[in-house]
């Protein structure tokens, strides 16, 4: 089982704290770190976070959201071993062409180490302030991960779609690893279809077993319908820590591979991780 935590760019206090815990866990053994995104947290909003009771997403509007990409690109130059994902970034409120673009450098520059966790977004109020419509996102998501994919190819893009208009270019550097992992997150809508046509993995916002459970069983039924070997998508969940190396069993027993430990708790997350680290990653 691989052990990451997330987030290392929310609630930072300078680019050091990034850093230094990027190291500090390469150090321990965990296998990567993760990122949350949001471009802008509006003071209100009616939009309804999906993945807590609240509807609120729990983050102040002053909260420091370091980009995850700049956040990342100093892991990568400050690390040599530990992989860098995002969990997610907002694909359908950016530009497709720069996001394929950064994410191809950041695999160059790290070597191989980047994972691009992306998702459609549930805040409306954030694609409004961006100037991209919130209608249709999911169609402008599948849509931009398969132009996305051209540009990584290496050869002559040609992409005409009712959001894209590429034709007659490359951009290099290319993403050093191929495939070039993309992530899908979340487990809402058509999730489990999109992983199955488009993603290399899924990241569960939950670390609840029976609810895994369902959630496989939904990814193999897509798999199945368009004839994709399942075990070619790599499962990463939410661990919050508890239960040991025998409730990592049970996560391994329905078909994760990699489970990310949330830093956001009680006490010192420094000391909890080292924990974790003896206990479990030893």
């Amino acid at each position: 089982m691989k052990v990451g935590i997330i987030p290392v760019n929310i609630g930072v206090q300078n680019a050091q704290q990034v850093v230094q815990t990027a190291q500090f866990v390469e150090s321990l053994g965990y296998e990567s770190v993760w990122t949350f995104e949001h471009v802008i947290v509006p003071v209100n909003y009616e939009s309804k976070y999906p993945y807590n009771k609240s509807g609120n997403m729990g983050a102040a509007p002053e909260t420091n959201f370091v980009d995850p990409l700049i956040a990342l690109s100093a892991v990568a130059a400050s690390t040599k071993t530990i992989r860098l994902a995002t969990g997610v970034n907002i694909l359908s409120q950016v530009n497709p062409i720069y996001m394929a673009k950064q994410a191809a450098s950041l695999d160059f520059i790290s070597n191989g180490r980047f994972m691009l966790g992306v998702g459609i977004g549930w805040l409306r109020e954030e694609f409004d302030a961006l100037g991209v419509p919130f209608e249709r996102r999911g169609a402008r998501f599948d849509d931009y991960v398969a132009g996305m994919r051209k540009i990584w190819s290496g050869d002559v893009v040609e992409h005409q779609s009712d959001f894209i208009s590429w034709s007659g270019f490359k951009s290099y550097p290319l993403p050093i690893q191929n495939p070039f992992p993309v992530v899908m997150g979340g487990v809402k809508g058509k999730i489990f279809e999109r992983t199955a046509k488009l993603g290399n993995g899924w990241f569960a916002p939950t670390g609840d077993p029976a609810e895994l459970k369902g959630h496989m069983e939904n990814l193999k039924k897509e798999c199945d319908a368009i004839g994709r070997d399942m075990t070619e998508i790599e499962i990463s969940c939410m661990w919050p820590g508890v239960g040991g190396k025998e409730f990592l069993q049970q996560l391994t027993d329905v078909g994760v591979g990699r489970v990310v430990v949330p830093m956001m708790g009680a006490g010192d997350p420094m000391e909890r991780l080292t924990k974790i680290a003896e206990e479990v990653i030893a």
